[in-house]
């Protein structure tokens, strides 16, 4: 059988790719709004995908690439460690001390980011990688430049200056998220992102946190100051955490 001309081969390679990846996209915007999304929570889940859409294209042209990798059977066999836990610098009255592993969120409410720091620093060699969102981000001893990401949410490291919208702060919170491993998210930025954009959207960009976390065997440490919402608006963020102190 006579092989087709290579560029109508690459013409039709190209229009499978383009019909598989509209399809795709398409599937999942039904799917989101028979989950009974409003059309602004399509808006911030649209925007997430766009900003890192680029990274998601290359690492799925990586892995096509690359050859199959072996299972790791040394690290399935070990022994797990014992994870070290945060030790408590408030006295005798402290609280037990907190683990933060995959899949897991904690929301610690304090005026300034304090203990939250303490746990971050001590659970940031349990990931491959750390993601702070802040606007101004945390030194981390012993993590090197390229185990963190920082995400500034004022837009000031970001190129163009932008300031960065909650669905384009998930953008750039995927591919650490869901790369093998997982990362550590870090936020202390909440309160600024309900100053610009208000409360609701700020709790749903924080479900989705946990959610991904979750969905990612990553883990979500935030830092709240308590006196931004009143007790109701509090316990509506409170509410998708796994633990609150």
């Amino acid at each position: 059988m006579e092989e087709p001309p290579a560029d109508e081969e690459f013409a039709r390679t190209y229009a499978a790719g383009y019909e598989e990846g509209v399809r795709s996209a398409l599937k999942e915007v039904l799917q989101h709004a028979a989950r009974g999304h409003t059309a602004q929570e399509l808006r911030i889940l649209v925007e997430s995908r766009l900003a890192r859409l680029d990274e998601e294209v290359e690492v799925k042209r990586r892995s096509l690439l690359a050859p199959p990798r072996r299972p790791a059977w040394n690290s399935l066999l070990r022994a797990p460690q014992p994870a070290r836990p945060w030790s408590a610098p408030f006295g005798s009255g402290a609280p037990a001390p907190l683990r933060l592993g995959p899949g897991r969120s904690i929301l610690v409410r304090e005026e300034r980011p304090a203990r939250a720091l303490e746990l971050l620093r001590g659970a940031a060699h349990e990931f491959p990688r750390c993601a702070l969102v802040s606007l101004r981000p945390p030194e981390l001893p012993g993590v090197s430049p390229d185990r963190r990401v920082d995400v500034n949410p004022g837009g000031s490291d970001q190129a163009g200056g932008g300031r960065l919208s909650p669905g384009e702060i998930g953008g750039h919170l995927r591919a650490p998220t869901e790369a093998p491993g997982g990362a550590l998210v870090y936020v202390d930025a909440l309160e600024y992102l309900i100053g610009e954009y208000g409360l609701e959207l700020t709790l749903k960009f924080a479900q989705w946190l946990v959610g991904q976390v979750e969905s990612t065997a990553s883990g979500l440490l935030v830092s709240f100051d308590r006196r931004s919402l009143d007790s109701r608006e509090e316990s509506r963020l409170e509410r998708p955490f796994q633990t609150v102190v």
